[in-house]
């Protein structure tokens, strides 16, 4: 009982601080994005402001109203940001590890280059990105040395879009989306011999299913179409992220290829497996739980890219917005706080929907232990 209070009296002023400067200012960010603080200009820098009670209106706001077009653009930035650069960092970064695995001349210096874009800063990366992709320099220039003319790509200045959609779609895509994940879990419950997981994910998902195609293909967040798309001046961000994180996939996944017993690659040879399928059914099953971790890290650092994309494009180009450049703008150049506020919890939302399944997951498996 005594080590007990020990513990307790040792652990509390970190529960203490953990309490208050952490979920204590989540709590007061919550409160103030139910507010209007920031409409009334004459009450946005008021050392009291009056504050009024509004709901959900700011969040209303931001996925439907008129002059927040800008940040429903930043979100789908910030999906087709996360996307790419995921499988870019993650695919690199294996492509690199299966190349040094081999152990070639020179691997203890290859290692060192290819890690070292991740001692750097963002700040740092999108500054170098920005002068290697200027429009009349850097990369477009690299065709000239073998004689071919230049590249025309204007790279961070350009305004075209692809994969273009309706953003009155976007409930019936993200029900197909989340329809989809849960598919998988159920693909995955069936594997490992979970019956009860198994028909929840299913029926989930059926139901998921079921609405996107009834209620969802008719649901309209707005009175008018509005076209949002990828827009291609982050392929030069997108570039400069993979070329920074690549190095630390590779890190992960040359330790995870080490640490592959010989016995089991030797077994799979006696059993008559080629190359391809030593990879495909030993090694990359193997590396599965290195590539979850490593897309949690990712994905974490997606959600709140924001210096990069300062460096390299600046804060007032709308193209390359995602939703951490627009609260920015919103809640300290434009004074409004409580819209600010709505997207840092927004923000807050996805860190939590990426991290926290992950950190229960490994809860589990360390309980079952």
């Amino acid at each position: 009982m005594r080590d007990r209070i020990t513990a307790f009296l040792v652990l509390l002023p970190s529960l203490v601080a953990v309490g208050v400067f952490v979920y204590g200012f989540i709590g007061q960010n919550l409160w103030a994005s139910l507010t209007d603080w920031g409409r009334n200009p004459a009450q946005a820098l008021a050392l009291r402001p009056e504050l009024k009670f509004v709901g959900l209106e700011n969040y209303r706001e931001l996925f439907t109203g008129f002059v927040d077009m800008r940040f429903r653009q930043s979100v789908v930035n910030l999906i087709f940001f996360t996307l790419f650069f995921m499988a870019g960092s993650l695919g690199l970064g294996l492509l690199l590890a299966l190349a040094l695995d081999r152990s070639p001349k020179g691997e203890g210096f290859f290692r060192t280059v290819f890690l070292f874009p991740m001692a750097l800063s963002f700040v740092v990366t999108g500054t170098i990105w920005r002068w290697l992709l200027q429009p009349q320099g850097g990369v477009n220039v690299l065709p000239t040395l073998v004689g071919l003319p230049p590249l025309s790509f204007p790279w961070l200045t350009t305004r075209d879009q692809v994969l273009v959609f309706d953003w009155n779609a976007l409930p019936f895509y993200t029900a197909l989306v989340v329809g989809l994940v849960l598919l998988y879990l159920a693909w995955r419950a069936h594997r490992e011999g979970e019956p009860k997981r198994l028909a929840w994910s299913l029926l989930a998902a059926g139901i998921l299913f079921l609405w996107a195609f009834t209620v969802g293909r008719g649901l309209h967040l707005l009175p008018y179409p509005e076209p949002h798309g990828f827009s291609l001046a982050l392929v030069g961000v997108i570039l400069a992220a993979v070329w920074q994180m690549s190095g630390y996939t590779m890190a992960l996944y040359l330790a995870g290829l080490r640490g592959i017993p010989v016995e089991v690659l030797e077994a799979a040879k006696v059993d008559g497996a080629s190359e391809w399928q030593t990879y495909r059914h030993v090694i990359f099953p193997l590396l599965a739980p290195i590539t979850l971790s490593a897309m949690i890290v990712l994905g974490h650092i997606a959600l709140k890219i924001f210096d990069l994309i300062f460096a390299m494009a600046g804060l007032d180009y709308a193209p390359t917005d995602v939703p951490a450049i627009y609260m920015y703008l919103l809640a300290f150049r434009g004074n409004q706080f409580a819209k600010g506020a709505a997207i840092g919890l927004l923000l807050l939302l996805l860190v939590a929907v990426v991290v926290v399944p992950y950190l229960a997951s490994q809860l589990r498996k360390e309980v079952r232990r």
